[in-house]
């Protein structure tokens, strides 16, 4: 765990110096700077573009990861390389194509409820084209054990683009139009940055001789694709369906309830950086006690972080949402299920990455396209009955179907688990805390309130953790810590 463990604690820091500018921007900047249907229309076309990126993409971030490290250094590698370039092209040129001969057919079906979508069929695309070949390049770093930088274009990049375009919006130098097709061109910028980055670790040569096995990667991308787009279903439809059923507003109000949960999955998406890599290796040289190893340390440690996150949020909400306007603040239920959706994600540890990298990924995939539809269904039946807590609720319960079921599959196939003993004590502790700490409130600022409760509700759990070792790998870090 130690290239693990250096590279996750890299990667975290930088993914929270994101997130402390994706909340600076998103619980004060955006519902103070911007009007709650302008933010709404701004997480409308962000989310569609991510919903539209897997497919872009072709499945070519999984397949670097998963057969980079099977090739030697020679012709077939720089053929493997070259092809990854290329495969995302067979749905990006359709793609361009359709959106260039129907924009106002789509632009019409996007704007269904709300008008000022169907005017951003353009910038939808480009912004999931640059998202598509961003993945590509960041993971033509990852296979050279190189996350870092990509990390810090992926996390924190275009979110101080957005910093800057809020800050303009507020002193009207630009306007709405100005501030979307601005946040275009940072996608597009952090994209070309990636890519000359990945082509000083390694520059591609065109090598049109593509590996032998070039069928069997190009069925695996075209499945994966149906994976990677069930995991952005799961993640950002909650957002599109509210766009055709509600105002916009309350998507910019479901948007600051849905980030504020999403910070518990920081440590699992920095986690997974290096963990992708080193899975799709243990695979590929079928070491099976390394590879349980990797899965049950990835699930305990991301379990114990999750959890602790988890309470902190939903133990200073009522605090958090006095500094917020009024309008945003009724999201308690949202952060709820949301928060305990991204526990559930991050107490399988590395279970994505042994699926997807097995000979197994076949049939959880097509798993997983059901329960996008499923999802889909949850959230037309939940929106119009409870509305934006519906679409927390149905986010949840796709979650756990498509999390159980991935649970399972690899617990069958491998006959392997990521709980163990300790798995039980840490569940057990977040219990007690919750329950103490429930009731338990300060009289004086917010700010003050949730500093003085994080720091009690802190040294409870840490210590308990590192008085009776329930991880080794959190105990050491804690150590060295204490140490210095």
């Amino acid at each position: 765990m130690g290239i693990v463990l250096k590279q996750s604690l890299n990667n975290t820091m930088v993914t929270y110096a994101g997130f402390a500018i994706g909340a600076l921007n998103t619980l004060f900047l955006y519902t103070n700077f911007m009007q709650a249907d302008n933010y709404g229309l701004v997480q409308v076309v962000l989310s569609i573009a991510a919903v539209l990126m897997p497919f872009l993409a072709f499945g070519v971030p999984n397949a670097l990861v998963k057969f980079y490290s099977s090739f030697s250094v020679g012709k077939q590698q720089e053929g493997f390389l070259f092809m990854m370039l290329l495969l995302p092209l067979l749905f990006i040129i359709p793609v361009a194509i359709l959106s260039y001969v129907s924009n106002a057919a789509i632009g019409s079906l996007l704007s269904n409820k709300n008008s000022a979508v169907g005017g951003y069929v353009w910038h939808i695309f480009i912004i999931g084209m640059a998202m598509a070949y961003f993945e590509v390049f960041y993971a033509w770093a990852r296979v050279h054990m190189k996350s870092v930088f990509g990390n810090f274009l992926k996390e924190i990049f275009c979110r101080l683009g957005q910093s800057v375009l809020l800050l303009l919006l507020y002193f009207d130098v630009i306007e709405i139009n100005f501030f979307i097709n601005g946040l275009v061109c940072f996608y597009v910028v952090r994209m070309l940055v990636m890519k000359f980055y990945a082509y000083k670790l390694k520059m591609p040569k065109t090598q049109l001789s593509f590996p032998n096995n070039w069928w069997n990667i190009v069925k695996y991308s075209s499945l994966i694709i149906l994976g990677g787009s069930t995991a952005i279903v799961l993640l950002e439809v909650d957002k599109v369906m509210l766009n055709n059923f509600m105002d916009l507003e309350n998507v910019a109000y479901y948007a600051v309830a849905g980030f504020i949960a999403t910070t518990i999955a920081v440590p699992a998406r920095a986690m997974h950086q290096i963990t992708y890599p080193l899975t799709a290796k243990y695979l590929n040289s079928n070491d099976k006690v390394a590879l349980k190893q990797l899965y049950q340390k990835s699930s305990l440690t991301l379990f114990i972080i999750a959890g602790l996150l988890f309470l902190l949020i939903i133990l200073n909400l009522k605090d958090l949402y006095l500094l917020l306007p009024k309008a945003y603040a009724g999201g308690f239920m949202i952060v709820f299920w949301i928060g305990l959706a991204k526990v559930y994600d991050a107490v399988l540890g590395n279970n994505n990455s042994i699926l997807y990298n097995s000979d197994y990924y076949r049939s959880i995939l097509f798993f997983g396209v059901l329960l996008a539809l499923l999802a889909i269904g949850f959230n037309i039946w939940l929106i119009p009955a409870y509305g934006i807590k519906g679409a927390a609720i149905a986010s949840f319960s796709a979650f756990f179907i498509y999390n159980s079921l991935k649970l399972y599959y690899v617990r069958t196939k491998f006959n392997m688990s990521p709980f163990t003993s300790e798995t039980g004590k840490v569940f057990a502790l977040l219990i007690v805390v919750g329950i103490l700490f429930y009731t338990f409130t300060f009289s004086f600022h917010p700010i003050l309130n949730i500093v003085l409760k994080s720091m009690l509700i802190c040294l409870m759990y840490i210590g308990i953790l590192y008085r009776f070792k329930i991880s080794e790998d959190v105990y050491g870090v804690l150590s060295k810590f204490l140490k210095r």
